[in-house]
């Protein structure tokens, strides 16, 4: 029993030493590996703002940075923030939109964003648009185009720019704090019927937010 078996482990030993790989080609193989690697790699928004690749641009300062260097400003906030109020001219493509699958996880997970976000924010639940290079390259086709990429507070415009980079948009600027953090002067045409700096607010927080207008102006 035991000589058979070792002729079976023999056996095996050099069926694999005959497939393997010789030292140059698993080499070769491994270096291929590493380059197709690092070629996929992707940055972060954060890593590509904090490393100056993608320029931070102030809300007060973005209107020079349209005007005088042609950055084309992109909102990248979902629908309903943007029926609320937007920069006339701007071009939009969202990030993310909303999750409109209705399988049973989802569900779950839609009620208890609801009991959570949504209730107080207005917020729907969302997912990531999966069109969104595509979509950006459709508005945007020139990807040497100088881009100023927008949301509400920042984060997801970070996102955006982190995707737009690695799909070949180099000249990127990021408008740093999102409109919340823009006054009602930084640009010179606003539509919709809100503030550009509260569209993001909805829900409850809404009518705090209407709240605490009203008594300022009657303070």
């Amino acid at each position: 029993m035991a000589t058979q078996l070792n002729h079976v482990l023999r056996a095996s030993i050099l069926k694999h030493k005959s497939q393997a790989e010789t030292p140059l080609s698993l080499r070769s193989r491994v270096r291929f590996e590493v380059r197709n690697a690092t070629s996929s790699s992707s940055r972060s928004g954060r890593q590509l703002i904090e490393s100056g690749t993608v320029r931070p641009i102030r809300p007060k300062d973005a209107s020079a940075a349209m005007d005088s260097e042609g950055f084309v400003l992109l909102d990248v906030r979902p629908d309903w923030e943007r029926e609320k109020a937007r920069v006339s001219g701007s071009l939009h493509v969202p990030i993310f939109v909303e999750d409109e699958d209705n399988g049973p996880v989802t569900l779950l997970k839609k009620w208890v964003h609801f009991g959570y976000i949504g209730l107080w924010t207005g917020q729907y639940l969302t997912t990531v648009n999966s069109q969104f290079l595509s979509q950006v390259e459709t508005a945007i086709p020139g990807k040497d185009a100088k881009v100023l990429v927008a949301c509400g507070e920042g984060l997801r415009s970070m996102t955006a720019a982190s995707k737009l980079y690695n799909g070949g948009y180099k000249n990127l600027g990021w408008l740093a704090g999102g409109f919340n953090r823009s006054k009602d002067n930084d640009f010179p045409a606003v539509e919709g019927k809100e503030k550009l700096q509260h569209a993001t607010v909805g829900g409850v927080s809404y009518l705090f937010l209407q709240l605490l207008i009203f008594l300022r102006a009657v303070d």
